[in-house]
């Protein structure tokens, strides 16, 4: 009997080195990996993360953006951040949605300004606060961007590019987002063109996160009002999370978040459950 039991321990203590080595093996697998959610976003350079830098490339991707930070949370992987500045939603439609495919599980979009001009419209504007000569081409941008807006024509090019979203990543959750205020509103004085600027870019900014809000409704896709999370940090607010260098008039950084304005809007969709797993 002694010699059968000495011939059976070394097959014991063999079956319990591997039990523990399974045991750990379970143990060293992250737990939260099987529960990231598979993360994409896209849109133009508020999604790209331009004015917070440093750039990664030619499309003012920055490590600062919203959604890299949200690829720091434990319920998140960011496959990829294809936002792109200057991009439309037809550009969106176009060269982005080859990153979605159906194991894509979230994406974020911001676009739609760069339908209306928003970048003309700052620029002649703000040229016309300089020279009144300007004035005729900022108004005509102005009511160009107002003529889509209030045709619907905006609120039907946000929705024709969420269906093409839904299209191409049909079992991912949707999040579309707004825009801040460039400037804290302020009350209109027709005798400081200043003030008359803001309240231009006020009206616009309403009409385009309206028009947004409109669409994601629509298609049944959630809807992140951003302005309230910057507010009382516009241009023209003694802590702004807006850029703007007057030494260099020219620089693409300005009317951008810098990266305190990402970390509000990382903050405004957290707080919207944008990067919650259901």
């Amino acid at each position: 009997m002694g010699t059968v039991s000495a011939r059976r321990r070394p097959r014991a203590f063999a079956a319990a080195l591997a039990t523990l080595a399974i045991t750990a093996g379970f143990a060293a697998a992250p737990a939260q990996a099987v529960d990231k959610e598979k993360y994409i976003a896209l849109g133009d350079s508020y999604a790209a993360g331009q004015g917070a830098g440093p750039y990664l490339d030619a499309c003012y991707r920055s490590n600062n953006a919203y959604s890299e930070l949200a690829d720091e949370a434990k319920s998140i992987q960011l496959v990829v951040n294809a936002a792109c500045s200057g991009k439309t939603t037809w550009d969106v439609v176009n060269s982005q949605l080859r990153q979605l495919n159906k194991s894509t599980e979230l994406v974020t979009i911001t676009a739609g300004g760069n339908n209306i001009g928003f970048g003309d419209i700052i620029t002649s504007c703000g040229a016309a606060l300089a020279n009144p000569a300007a004035g005729p081409s900022c108004d005509a941008a102005t009511a160009s961007a107002a003529a889509m807006i209030q045709s619907g024509q905006l609120t039907q090019d946000v929705i024709s590019m969420i269906q093409s979203v839904k299209a191409a990543a049909p079992n991912a959750r949707i999040v579309v987002t707004g825009y801040p205020y460039l400037y804290d509103p302020v009350t209109p004085n027709p005798a400081d063109p200043l003030s008359l600027f803001i309240q231009q870019a006020t009206v616009l900014a309403n009409g385009l996160d309206a028009s947004t809000a409109a669409a994601a409704s629509a298609t049944g896709v959630q809807y992140v009002d951003v302005r309230g999370a910057f507010a009382g940090h516009g241009v023209n607010s003694g802590d702004p999370w807006i850029n703007l260098d007057l030494a260099n008039p020219a620089s693409p950084d300005n009317f951008h978040p810098n990266a305190a304005g990402y970390e509000a809007y990382f903050a405004a969709l957290s707080a919207s459950g944008a990067y919650s797993v259901p």
